[in-house]
């Protein structure tokens, strides 16, 4: 797994305000991010990682890949010589081997062949698309200024000039019902990204969104419904090998001091596995019927997913009938987020 390096550019590029952001309001006149506080954002970061990467040398195991990421606006909307000086401070990282690769994230409706070459010689590998929505209807009813033809027409640009494409989705648009959360998994299983993000819709103070809660037009997702559509969601991906690298919000000082309502949750991520591994935990035991426990194995790592927040998957599981059905058992051997059931019937093996 790669190490990342975050570089903010807060909106710059942005000439549409989205009906559920608050950016402006959050950072007014935010002073632009320049060379050498890149650069000095970089060395802070080396200097960090520098004692892991002696440790990971010496234990013999590959060195971690470095990538610097500019998140926050959209990068290929910026001028073209704004663009060219952000990426021109990490070249001597690049040059040096410090750094293996840039990130980046923009609007579907920000892409142009001329441009895309200029980022690979840059050192650009993959470029994050703000895709939100795969439906016109939710994408026009949110201001988003662009289609979901722009989308596709995006990613097979970034995929022809040979760079690795990332989508970012939305959960609980205004508009946006179980039809077009279906639409998107089907879209995203067909252009098949590289990488994944899901964020549920939250409403902050000071975006047009606001306005519309407060007046009842608005009613954002419990964060059980969202936990449930994220969980929808990532079962299809997994079945299709498309990884998602973060379900939920990152927390921020600024996201606690402007949130009004919506599904937040600091380890949103957690619930939603906790969610998964509860249906598939049930869907082995409730087949099992011996008198003798079988023994459930999972992966260590799933211990905190198995049991649920609050410890709520084992209080559903007695609640069901199915706690006294099993013995649970670690093993170091078994791939995440899976389960196997060790049992004497032939037909369980």
């Amino acid at each position: 797994m790669a190490v990342i390096i975050p570089l903010f550019t807060p909106h710059e590029g942005c000439l549409h305000t989205c009906i559920f952001c608050n950016q402006r309001h959050i950072r007014p006149n935010p002073e632009p991010i320049g060379p050498q506080q890149i650069t000095d954002t970089i060395n802070t970061w080396l200097a960090r990682l520098r004692p892991q990467q002696q440790q990971t040398t010496q234990s013999t195991q590959a060195a971690r890949t470095v990538e610097v990421a500019f998140y926050g606006g959209s990068f290929t909307a910026l001028p073209r010589q704004r663009q060219e000086n952000l990426l021109h401070a990490v070249q001597p990282f690049l040059a040096q081997g410090l750094v293996q690769g840039i990130r980046l994230s923009t609007r579907p409706d920000s892409i142009d062949t001329d441009t895309l070459y200029m980022l690979k010689r840059a050192g650009v590998h993959l470029i994050e698309l703000g895709v939100q929505s795969c439906d016109d209807a939710v994408l026009a009813r949110s201001g988003r200024g662009h289609s979901h033809e722009d989308t596709l027409r995006a990613s097979r640009l970034i995929r022809k000039a040979g760079l690795q494409l990332g989508w970012q989705l939305m959960l609980g648009m205004p508009g946006e019902g179980f039809t077009a959360i279906r639409r998107k998994v089907a879209a995203c299983i067909q252009e098949r990204p590289d990488c994944i993000r899901i964020y549920p819709l939250v409403v902050l103070r000071g975006s047009r969104l606001a306005e519309e809660w407060r007046d009842g037009r608005f009613r954002p997702l419990s964060l059980k419904k969202a936990v449930l559509f994220c969980a929808y969601m990532k079962s299809h991906f997994d079945a299709h090998k498309l990884p998602i690298i973060r379900m939920g919000l990152q927390a921020s000082s600024d996201l606690k001091e402007y949130l009004l309502a919506g599904p937040y949750y600091p380890a949103f991520g957690e619930l939603v596995r906790a969610r998964m591994m509860l249906k598939r935990t049930r869907t082995l035991l409730s087949g099992y019927h011996q008198k003798e426990p079988c023994i459930l194995r999972i992966a260590p790592q799933d211990v905190s997913a198995f049991v649920g927040m609050k410890r709520s998957n084992m209080h559903r599981l007695e609640e069901l009938g199915l706690s006294t059905r099993f013995t649970l058992k670690l093993d170091a051997r078994l791939p995440r987020q899976s389960l196997r059931l060790d049992t004497s019937l032939q037909h369980f093996q």
